[in-house]
């Protein structure tokens, strides 16, 4: 059912926010112009952002010790999937819960959830456990970054708000490189729960900067929620993960039957979403040939940032018997590398055109994923598996940029946030299913090539066990592993050329004034 409220519901209706402290001529001026409380508002929304997007890869890299630690390991993706699949379905409901009853009340909340959850994790006693409460971290870091960024936009305008994005992207840069070192160092000298607890001080204390600083006043207005275009959502997106995640453990009929209710589900949510007002999903949206690609692009930037994240310090460590520090800093070249490309693919866009531009990040995004599969194939060591992981990084990082600011001057300003979402929750499912998948391709890559064998990778994280245990086993098990990650990065090589053949389907004249 709607939550609804008056007796009609206008197909635009929102309700209207005002925010203080507000801009005064945001269009000119330095970026905080004198006022100090919009400065320490802005502060709370970058460190919020932060906080939302160290998540990822402090987490990736302890990974390898906390399934040592607690086992597990057929259910490794989920901590990943479960936390990306949760936050995506959530991303555009707080985006209309926050239209609703404000940007501070909604932030609040999602930094409080998003913290119990981080605390929990910490306290897990196995990974069924740490699942559920990366779950619950997920119910509120759906709010985290979409919350802020419409907390930026609401301060800044014009020109301005194009400077606080770039804000808000080193913001996330930084959070990237510095995730892996920060976990890597926690992971040896704290235990793997701080890389959990790590967030709590950050989020205690941008949540205390936002209620003494930020002061808004919401006009509530007649508005709908699509819950039932959101349970379809979970529902169809859950049955296509549980089949990817799980291929090598179900039934070839169990899983045509989930694949085939995926399916379903999704054409109903697709029908239902088209009929209504204020649909969770806008698609007449996807009728603009620029939104589509960029959100083809999101979904396949997510999935291939994932295949790195997720299994690469995992192969560093128990194929070629790297620390967990040498596996972070892997991620650190990757993470890197993604500020940078946003920087050149804007000046690019700036100097020539978004065709131009995607296309240069396409051509560096297949080069990394080529010498990937190579470097992985051909056993090239530690540095060659570095230069591929930051030309990864940099190719996403300048087409990244590229559509995202494509979609945003493509769309009227009444649309550019719902554009803009759309493309960050297309970035997230292409994580979840770009790591369920991955996950399947690896699961079952142990179960042919290695058979029992692969029931050592487990062991092979856990300290010592290697030297002690059957050399000839372990060694068929490194086999088995590095050769089912060589067909994850193969399938990442694939979506680096959709990538770059997307890139042709940008103009060279669209205008950046909107």
């Amino acid at each position: 059912m709607h939550e609804q409220t008056g007796s009609s519901v206008p197909k635009q209706s929102t309700a209207r926010v005002r925010s203080e402290p507000l801009p005064t001529r945001p269009e000119t001026g330095p970026p905080f112009s004198g006022d100090t409380r919009k400065h320490w508002v802005l502060v709370a929304a970058l460190s919020t952002s932060f906080m939302a997007a160290i998540e990822a890869t402090i987490v990736a890299t302890a990974m390898p010790m906390i399934v040592g630690t607690l086992g597990g390991f057929n259910l490794f993706s989920w901590v990943f999937s479960g936390y990306l699949l949760t936050q995506a379905i959530t991303i555009p409901i707080y985006g209309r819960l926050a239209d609703i009853h404000g940007r501070k009340r909604i932030l609040h909340f999602g930094i409080a959830l998003f913290l119990l959850g981080s605390v929990l994790c910490g306290l897990a006693w196995n990974m069924a456990s740490l699942i559920a409460f990366r779950i619950v971290q997920a119910l509120g870091g759906g709010a985290l970054l979409p919350v802020a960024q419409t907390l930026v936009g609401d301060l800044y305008s014009g020109e301005q708000r194009a400077r606080m994005q770039g804000y808000v992207s080193t913001t996330f840069g930084s959070a990237a490189v510095l995730g892996p070192t920060i976990g890597s160092f926690l992971v040896t000298h704290a235990g793997w729960p701080m890389v959990f607890w790590f967030n709590v001080p950050l989020g205690i204390i941008a949540a205390g900067m936002l209620a003494v600083m930020f002061n808004e006043r919401v006009e509530k207005r007649p508005h709908r929620i699509d819950y039932i275009g959101a349970i379809l959502m979970v529902l169809s997106i859950s049955a296509g993960l549980v089949a990817l995640a799980q291929a090598a453990a179900l039934s070839r009929l169990s899983m045509l039957t989930l694949l085939a209710a995926s399916a379903l589900l999704l054409l109903l949510l697709l029908i239902y979403e088209h009929k209504i007002p204020e649909p969770m999903l806008p698609l007449r949206l996807f009728r603009k040939r620029i939104v589509a690609s960029g959100n083809v692009v999101s979904l396949a930037n997510g999935a291939i940032m994932m295949g790195i994240v997720a299994f690469l310090p995992a192969y560093m460590q128990v194929v070629m018997g790297t620390s967990a520090l040498l596996g972070g800093l892997a991620l650190t070249a990757m993470s890197a590398a993604w500020p940078l490309g946003g920087f050149l693919g804007s000046r690019i866009i700036l100097r020539s055109s978004y065709r131009v531009s995607a296309t240069i990040g396409g051509l560096t995004l297949v080069s990394g994923s080529i010498l990937m599969v190579a470097a992985v194939e051909l056993s090239l060591g530690i540095a060659w598996l570095m230069v591929a992981a930051l030309l990864v990084g940099l190719g996403l990082g300048v087409t990244n940029i590229c559509f995202v600011v494509a979609v945003q001057a493509t769309v009227d300003w009444n649309q550019r946030g719902v554009a803009t979402s759309s493309t960050a929750f297309s970035r997230i499912v292409g994580q979840s299913f770009g790591t369920a998948a991955f996950a399947g391709i690896v699961n079952l890559g142990l179960a042919s090539h290695a058979g029992a064998a692969g029931d050592f990778v487990l062991n092979i994280m856990q300290p010592g066990l290697p030297q002690i245990a059957d050399a000839a086993v372990v060694h068929a098990a490194k086999e088995a592993f590095a050769q089912s990650l060589r067909n994850v990065y193969l399938v990442n090589l694939l979506l680096a050329l959709v990538v770059l053949a997307t890139a042709h389907l940008l103009p060279s004249n669209l205008k950046l004034d909107r």
